[in-house]
């Protein structure tokens, strides 16, 4: 609970005019193990990796100056809506969501009453605000579970919150005390290749955004070589947004630009995938097969591992989901005090986000350790859970932490007292690596390296 506090996660949780919310403090604990494990199997295979819980967690939101929203995600584009029945995280991140809810409204029988959402004013935060009311009134008389799929029918991020209600014994667990770990699946897909490893490994990462980059970069700090692959026509978003966040994420990896359009494209992405040693994506199932680069359409060498994030995991490959309503789909929220009851809000900074790369870059490390020749399916929701168990499950022996007035936390065991800090901005990166170091790779910068190299001509990659 003191450390939680300390973290910055707690400044970013709860309603923005009240306390900060202590609650979801076993997830803190909780990655404080996952992040142990993941030193000691760095360790077996290259360079220990000792990252620092808290700063996986608010790192962004510390850059971003990002504060706590409570119903709304810190990042300002998810939602926890009041339904019928319980409550409902839905995202409207992206133009499309936003143009979208109408059809969700009228695929349920709903008005909006008015709503304005016109195509002409689709980017503007006017829209935004009208979409969430419209939405919020569609809500109160809609099951969560009923909202959730009218939206992720038209491709738009929500999920019911789980019923199991507010935890009423928080504790610090361990990972194998958990009945849901680990929170990911392996099937074999090649034979071990024994002594694998990831000093050296060759890391092709095809994911964006938060959760498959973050696995990348703890891989890369335990010694893999890197290779971000993007797509000219859809560069990873991210690019767009905070600037000194990406380059914490990306410094010291190498930039593949490849128009999977052409042909020219999809033969260099394949023979990346041909000789990676580890392979990062966060696509929809479909999208790799319509490639006729999907994980089951290739043939994999001897130790490679094929780490596949998604929102839900592949089997349900219909559902798209970001980190704040990946999170509530798991349950991993914090309760702030209600009119009669304790209320949802969201936890931290789009929490599964973080959650998944660090799980992500564990499970690739075990398997290396053991050979690999897997593919790890790997599902936001069930690291969301995961993380969002011990909270209901396991007796503290310490009794309630009281908030108190000018934020702080109590211990009444042990008599001591933290105050709630803010978020901490990341530290630089450390690890010296291609290019200017501390700085991410411009869009394609290594293209003519890595292909030369993929090529088996002199140039090094």
């Amino acid at each position: 609970m003191l450390d939680w506090a300390a973290s910055g996660a707690m400044a970013l949780t709860g309603v923005p005019d009240g306390a900060p919310v202590a609650s979801p403090a076993p997830a803190l604990a909780m990655l404080g193990q996952v992040t142990a494990e993941l030193a000691r199997a760095t360790g077996e295979t290259g360079h220990a990796v000792r990252a620092d819980p808290a700063e996986l967690i608010t790192g962004r939101a510390a850059l971003a100056g990002l504060t706590r929203g409570g119903r709304v995600s810190a990042g300002g584009s998810s939602f926890l809506l009041r339904s019928a029945d319980g409550w409902c995280a839905v995202t409207l991140s992206r133009p499309d969501d936003v143009a979208a809810v109408p059809a969700i409204a009228g695929s349920l029988g709903a008005s909006l009453d008015g709503a304005s959402l016109d195509g002409a004013s689709l980017d503007g935060t006017a829209t935004l605000a009208a979409a969430c009311a419209a939405l919020t009134a569609v809500a109160r008389g809609t099951p969560a579970e009923d909202l959730a799929a009218a939206a992720q029918l038209v491709g738009v991020p929500a999920a019911a919150l789980p019923a199991s209600g507010p935890p009423s014994a928080p504790a610090e667990p361990a990972p194998g005390e958990s009945p849901s770990w680990p929170p990911w699946r392996a099937e074999r897909i090649a034979a071990p290749l024994a002594g694998a490893r990831l000093a050296g490994a060759v890391v092709a990462d095809l994911s964006s955004m938060w959760a498959g980059p973050l696995c990348a970069r703890l891989l890369g700090l335990a010694g893999a070589e890197v290779i971000k692959v993007e797509s000219p026509a859809r560069p990873d978003g991210a690019r767009s947004g905070n600037g000194e966040f990406f380059d914490w994420l990306h410094a010291g990896h190498r930039s593949l630009s490849a128009d999977f359009g052409t042909r020219a494209g999809r033969t260099a992405l394949l023979a990346l995938l041909e000789v990676a040693d580890v392979v990062i994506e966060a696509s929809r199932p479909r999208a790799l097969a319509a490639l006729g680069l999907a994980p089951d359409m290739l043939s994999h060498r001897p130790g490679q591992v094929w780490l596949s994030i998604t929102g839900y995991g592949r089997a349900e490959p219909g559902r798209v989901a970001f980190g704040d309503d990946a999170a509530v789909a798991g349950g991993l929220v914090g309760w702030a005090a209600g009119e009669s009851s304790p209320e949802p809000v969201f936890c931290a900074d789009a929490i599964a986000d973080p959650l998944a790369g660090a799980c992500g870059a564990l499970a690739v490390a075990l398997s290396l350790s053991a050979g690999g020749g897997e593919l790890i399916d790997l599902s936001m929701r069930d690291v969301a859970a995961a993380f969002a168990a011990p909270g209901r499950d396991i007796a503290p022996g310490h009794g309630p932490h009281d908030v108190l007035p000018g934020w702080s936390v109590a211990c009444p065991r042990w008599h001591r007292e933290q105050a709630v800090l803010p978020p901490r901005p990341p530290r630089p990166f450390a690890r010296a690596g291609a290019g200017e170091e501390g700085r991410a790779p411009e869009l394609g910068a290594d293209t003519g390296a890595v292909l030369a190299w993929l090529a088996g001509r002199p140039a090094a990659c």
